[in-house]
This record gives structure tokens, C-alpha cells and sequence, in this order.
């Protein structure tokens, strides 16, 4: 018997060493990546024939990888800003307000997920080669703002529709403006749903390929297109190293991500 009193049959046994199997094959490359990632191999060997922190500080004493961190943490916190206040009026408008061809503009903010990204930079570059600003962070924080705009449209609009819209009402019947309510009773309310999307929005530019790849220029490149470069050139166990610090970035940006969806699991009550 189960913990809630129900049967643990063969099915039941099947079903949970399927899912046990299924999550091994998704997590086992990232444990191998982390473990290469130390290997004192002078090329990638698996398993590791000693332990070492060689190619970390291979990782963090270049200045080519240093810039590169920087690159991508200026282009993925200018995409933050850009996708989290055009995704929270666009939210705002799809989930308050009243229109026709609603749902057909939900659809257009939604559409570079459907759409493949190759197609999307080459877009992207071809419009920014004629304004002569390939090679410019702005340009890569613009091009990523349209595949971050999705992603924090769902996580806000999905915030606003748990939002007790009565406390907003209150406000308002208390003598204060739209602006004003807005400003101090839903957002703080939401803070916790927006500050979520604006980190997705962060995580979704820093590990972005290939629009920093069409639009980054020979001095300006992203972190992802300076792996792609040296796969390409030389494959070494420095890759295995970015790869974790990779995995890291993420690992932390999710956690933060849900512990800030838990503080605001019941937004207004």
C-alpha cells in the first residue's frame, strides 16, 4: 500500500521506473559534463583520469572568456528590461482589456515560439545589417527581446488572471487613480510573477545561440558564440568547464525563479 492508501501494483512500479529511466537519460550528460569538467586530462576523456581545477582557471583566466561572461551578462540584462516592461503592459492589455482581435494579437506576441529561431535571426540580421548595428549589444539585447517577449507574456498574463482584481476596485473606489492603484496595489501584489518573468527573460538571452551568432560582430561576442567558436577551432576540456558554469547560471536562475512563484503562489490574498 501506498502512502495515501492506494495499491502499488505492477503498473504502478512500471510507470515509476519509466519516469526514473527517463529522468536519468535527461540528467546523466549533465553529470558527465560536470565530472569532465574537472578531469586533469589534457583532452576530453570520460571518465576523468584525475581530478583537477586546471581548466576552470584555464576558463576564468582568459580575458577572451572574461569579456565574453561580460557580453552576455549586459546583452541578457538589457533583454530583462525590455522583454519584462513591454510583456507587462502587453499582459496588462491582453488580460484587462477589452478588444477585438484579442486573441489573434496573442497569438502574433506568442508566434517566436512557434516560429524557428534561424529564421527569426536571419530576420534579425538582415534588418539590423541595414541600419549598419550588427556587432552592437543593443542589437543582440533587441534581437533576444523577441524570443524572451513569449515567455514573460505567459508568466505575467498567467499572474494577472490570479490577481484578485477586487483589491485594484478598492483602490479605485477610495478615490484613487488608475496609475495610482496600479502602481501601489497590483504590482506589489505581482512583484513576485514579474520578477519571475524577468529572470526566464534573462536566462532565455545568456543562453542564446543563434541570434548573437548572426548579429554578434569580431570583438562583441556572447558567451554561447565564443563556445561555438572553439568547438569549431579546438575541443578541449575548457568547453566542459563553460558548460557547468552554464549549467550553474541556470540551476541558480530557476531556483531563484521558484522560490519567488512560491512567495507569490496567491497573489491578493
Amino acid at each position: 500500500m501506498g502512502e495515501e492508501g492506494q495499491r502499488t501494483g505492477p503498473g504502478a512500479v512500471a510507470v515509476a521506473a519509466l519516469a526514473g529511466a527517463v529522468l536519468l537519460f535527461l540528467i546523466a550528460p549533465v553529470v558527465i559534463i560536470l565530472i569532465v569538467s574537472f578531469s586533469g586530462a589534457d583532452y576530453l576523456r570520460f571518465p576523468p583520469p584525475s581530478l583537477s581545477l586546471r581548466w576552470y582557471q584555464r576558463f576564468f583566466g582568459i580575458a577572451a572568456w572574461r569579456q565574453a561572461i561580460g557580453v552576455s551578462t549586459q546583452v541578457a540584462l538589457l533583454t530583462m528590461v525590455f522583454a519584462t516592461m513591454l510583456g507587462f503592459f502587453a499582459s496588462l492589455a491582453l488580460v484587462r482589456g477589452r478588444f477585438r482581435g484579442k486573441g489573434a494579437i496573442y497569438a502574433f506576441l506568442l508566434s517566436p515560439m512557434i516560429v524557428p529561431t534561424i529564421i527569426t535571426a536571419i530576420g534579425l540580421y538582415f534588418f539590423f545589417a541595414r541600419l549598419k548595428a550588427t556587432g552592437s549589444i543593443l542589437a543582440m539585447a533587441l534581437g533576444h527581446t523577441v524570443l524572451a517577449l513569449p515567455v514573460v507574456v505567459i508568466i505575467i498574463a498567467a499572474t494577472l488572471q490570479g490577481f484578485d482584481v477586487r483589491f485594484e476596485q478598492a483602490a479605485l473606489s477610495l478615490g484613487a487613480s488608475r496609475f495610482t492603484a496600479l502602481r501601489r496595489v497590483t504590482l506589489p501584489l505581482i512583484m513576485p510573477g514579474v520578477l519571475s518573468a524577468a529572470l526566464f527573460a534573462f536566462l532565455t538571452s545568456f543562453d542564446e545561440l543563434l541570434i548573437p551568432l548572426f548579429l554578434s560582430g569580431v570583438e562583441v561576442q556572447t558567451l554561447t558564440v565564443r563556445v561555438w567558436n572553439s568547438l569549431l577551432l579546438e575541443v578541449d576540456p575548457t568547453i566542459a568547464a563553460v558548460s557547468s558554469f552554464l549549467i550553474g547560471v541556470t540551476i541558480t536562475v530557476l531556483g531563484a525563479s521558484a522560490l519567488l512563484r512560491g512567495h507569490g503562489e496567491t497573489p491578493g490574498t
